[in-house]
């Protein structure tokens, strides 16, 4: 047995029946699965944020380019979880959508460039406009985020996928 069939069934034993009368199991994996990410992105930007760039106000790379702190993190962070993300919904979310691997690869790629628009506009809003502290402005941001995401996965990344 895969490992994503492991994680799948593990998941399941949790979809207990007063949710299956609420949430249909292709979301209730997803919110799973999309949590977890979740609070693994949340957990390596406060780690590069908070001690690897030391909340430096601005982190300079090269002689032209500048990006704030906050946004450095992010960047660092978005390629590792992109990936744990695409991986998780195509093989334990959305495992028999009748597209193929490449394609949905493709099609979740701009999906999140959609995600990263409203993440970094999200980020930016915050910090700079609310006066709030990144790291709780980073799970705002990722909140609003994560309703774009399921809808774009849904209906276009993995769409016709059956449980």
């Amino acid at each position: 047995m895969t490992f994503a069939r492991r994680l799948t069934r593990i998941i399941d034993i949790f979809y207990l029946p007063p949710l299956r009368r609420l949430v249909p199991l292709q979301t209730f994996r997803y919110a799973v699965c999309g949590g977890a990410n979740m609070g693994f992105d949340l957990l390596l930007y406060f780690i590069l944020y908070n001690f690897v760039l030391d909340k430096e106000g601005v982190v300079h790379l090269g002689d032209f380019v500048a990006v704030s702190s906050y946004n450095a993190a992010w960047m660092i962070v978005f390629p590792i979880t992109f990936f744990t993300g695409f991986w998780l919904n195509r093989y334990v979310t959305f495992r028999h959508s009748p597209l193929p691997t490449g394609t949905q690869l493709f099609r979740y790629l701009l999906s999140i460039g959609g995600s990263v628009v409203v993440n970094y506009a999200g980020l930016k809003f915050f910090v700079e406009f609310c006066g709030l502290w990144a790291t709780p402005s980073q799970m705002l941001a990722t909140f609003v985020t994560m309703i774009y995401s399921y809808l774009a996965a849904k209906y276009f990344t993995f769409r016709h996928a059956e449980v």
